[in-house]
């Protein structure tokens, strides 16, 4: 009865991290940012989600899940695994905090995280080395950061010259 529960829970875990299994797909975590996309697409749709602090909650709370979550398959799945796509959720999602909700800001958000998180620029590639979940979800956190300021920035300069 319990060694029934453990694979339970196992696989419970591994279907949050695998994304419902989009980690099992070649190229998953271009494929798990594009999905973050379409529900970030469908939370800015609905009237009573369009509070930006309700994509806040969701993406510390997916944040948090990501660093559990990392942590318990890795022993079967081994560090940082590319079957592991919750922490490109949570990087999108951070790209696109407190952005102004458009199709064109969303789109550019995407290349940049995929930019950042492929490339690994100015430090991200360190936040693999904190280890278990937390590095697995760390450097894509900062990549979702980097994105995010350079949105910031297209925005105000977008707001400046472009109209």
């Amino acid at each position: 009865m319990t060694i029934r529960f453990i694979n339970y829970t196992m696989f419970l875990n591994k279907t949050i991290a695998s994304i419902f299994g989009i980690g099992f797909l070649k190229g998953g975590g271009t494929y798990a940012a594009i999905v973050t996309c379409g529900l970030i697409w469908l939370l800015w749709q609905s009237p009573a989600l369009q509070n930006p602090w309700y994509l806040f909650a969701i993406t510390i709370f997916i944040t948090a899940l990501g660093v559990y979550v990392g942590n318990k398959v890795e022993p079967e799945w081994g560090e940082d695994s590319s079957r592991v796509v919750i922490d490109e959720v949570a990087g999108m999602l951070i790209a696109m905090l407190f952005i102004p909700a458009n199709l064109y800001f969303l789109l550019a958000g995407l290349v940049l995280f995929r930019f950042f998180d492929i490339v690994k620029p100015l430090g991200i590639r360190k936040m693999e080395d904190l280890g278990g979940g937390l590095g697995v979800m760390m450097d894509d956190v900062l990549a979702g950061v980097y994105s995010n300021i350079l949105l910031w920035a297209g925005y105000f300069l977008w707001m400046k010259f472009g109209k």
